[in-house]
């Protein structure tokens, strides 16, 4: 079993960095020859055969770190150039002691690009965590020319032109195969647009004490499959379907009857001892012709949906419900019934009309949902996913569960969550239909709201990632569903 990771913001790791120089003696070169001598040993490892390796390197301590990679790697026999640009020279004065060392057993500093295009590994060391605006000037045609060379590119710590905060790319970045963080891994790489540039994210604790973290509170954490085993644990023995809850999925207006039964699906195959549907007359037999293990309802009129209501412990909503008087109805009703909610899709966007607190929800919006509901616009939702989701959590007072590459979960009171799982191939209607239904059915089985958002967020993201062996493009949300069932039994 795992316990979720924990990730950092840029203060706290700048804060452990200077906890553990402080541990270590005082001496910052301490570290940043530990962090050098690290990234030194990733290169041996994941790329054994370079010979000609170019360090690209920033005036600050990043570009300290790749001196140090660099005096290495001349010292092993390797054949090293550290290029940087003619005002680039190293400013902090430990970088300037990083340089002096690379320079005393002969190594060289090249300032023009032409090595880049001889290089079997480029090393990126130019900017570091602290920037957090789109590079400018010169530095916009390094890295361009970072990107377009042929070699595979190491960022250092984090790709140059990523913030390593929020994850935007707010101008040009380097498209780094692998990067190695240091000490602490950074939220910010796990989601949104940062995913494009970080590639496979290693982390080297350069053996700092603990003494280094005291005071020092994550800002969000990352979870991975083992973290399925804790919250999903065997059903005792003597266990009936009343004890798995009851799922009432709510929608399926006209022509989107699919929508609804894919929830309905998604929350049989995640493990709902009772599945109901409340929808439109016409889609009823199709839908007990699809999945006859679901009790499918036609409900035109209150008094049968209130029959309903009262039969469920959690309540998705939302799948195909449209926003029509009859959509409007069922809304209120639900929302009115003060039972445990999953609200996707058009629930949401009647509910960024008429704002109001909902406690007993999970909301799932993609992030132009998310943008509705905070009356901003999709882009600066992505710029700060995080942030994002936890606006929505406070104006809301509900579990938020912001879809998306790096999937982040935020509710009131409670540490953010980062879920990695996924791919591209699930960019495809009818899989936030999935989700609704997968987040009910671990709601419905007794997990709290947030556990319930962070466990079936990664559930249904897994399961994503097992059918897309097959290949990424044409994956379809129904491809998801045995997968559903298997990874729900760790």
């Amino acid at each position: 079993m795992s316990e979720p990771v924990e990730l950092f913001d840029i203060a706290a790791a700048r804060r452990i960095d200077a906890q553990a120089t402080a541990a270590l003696g005082g001496d910052g070169y301490v570290l940043m020859q530990r962090a050098g001598l690290a990234a030194w040993h990733s290169v041996l490892q994941h790329w054994p055969q370079a010979r000609c390796i170019v360090v690209v390197c920033g005036p600050g301590n990043n570009g300290g770190d790749g001196y140090v990679l660099a005096r290495h790697a001349r010292q092993a026999g390797r054949q090293v150039s550290v290029l940087h640009l003619p005002d680039a020279a190293p400013r902090s004065g430990l970088a300037q002691r990083a340089c002096t060392d690379y320079l005393a057993i002969g190594g060289h500093i090249e300032v023009t690009l032409d090595c880049l295009q001889q290089a079997d590994l480029i090393v990126d060391a130019l900017y570091g965590i602290g920037l957090a605006r789109a590079p400018e000037g010169e530095d916009v045609g390094l890295i361009t020319a970072i990107n377009a060379a042929a070699a595979p590119v190491f960022a250092l710590d984090v790709p140059s032109g990523v913030d390593a905060l929020s994850g935007d790319v707010p101008g040009t970045a380097v498209r780094a195969q692998r990067v190695l963080q240091f000490i602490v891994p950074h939220v910010g790489l796990h989601t949104g647009a940062a995913l494009e540039h970080a590639g496979q994210r290693l982390l080297a604790d350069l053996g700092v004490p603990a003494e280094a973290f005291a005071g020092v509170a994550p800002a969000a954490q990352r979870w991975i499959k083992p973290v399925l085993q804790l919250q999903l644990p065997p059903r005792r023995l003597n266990t009936h379907k009343g004890e798995n809850g009851h799922v009432l999925c709510v929608g399926g207006n006209h022509g989107s009857g699919g929508a609804v039964m894919l929830s309905a699906e998604a929350a049989l195959r995640s493990g709902a001892g009772l599945v109901s549907v409340a929808t439109r007359a016409p889609h009823v037999l199709p839908l007990l012709a699809r999945c006859p293990e679901a009790m499918v309802h036609a409900v035109e009129e209150g008094a049968a949906f209130a029959a309903l209501l009262a039969r469920a412990s959690v309540i998705a909503i939302g799948p195909g419900l449209g926003q029509d008087d009859w959509a409007c109805a069922l809304w209120a009703a639900a929302v009115a019934n003060g039972k445990p909610l999953v609200v996707d899709a058009d629930a949401l966007n009647l509910l960024a009309a008429a704002p109001q607190p909902l406690p007993q929800a999970i909301l799932t919006p993609h992030p132009g949902e998310a943008a509705r509901l905070l009356d901003t616009d999709t882009a600066s939702i992505q710029r700060d996913r995080l942030g994002a989701a936890r606006a929505l959590a406070a104006r809301y007072q509900a579990v938020v569960v912001l879809k998306g590459a790096g999937t982040v979960v935020a509710a009131p009171g409670q540490l953010p969550r980062v879920v990695v799982a996924g791919n591209p191939g699930m960019a495809v209607g009818g899989m936030g239909d999935l989700l609704t239904g997968a987040i009910a059915a671990l709601r419905a089985q007794g997990l709290p709201a947030c556990d319930a958002a962070s466990s079936g967020a990664l559930l249904h993201g897994l399961a994503g990632d097992a059918a897309a062996g097959e290949g990424e493009r044409g994956l379809l949300p129904r491809d998801l569903l045995p997968h559903l069932r298997t990874l729900a039994n760790p």
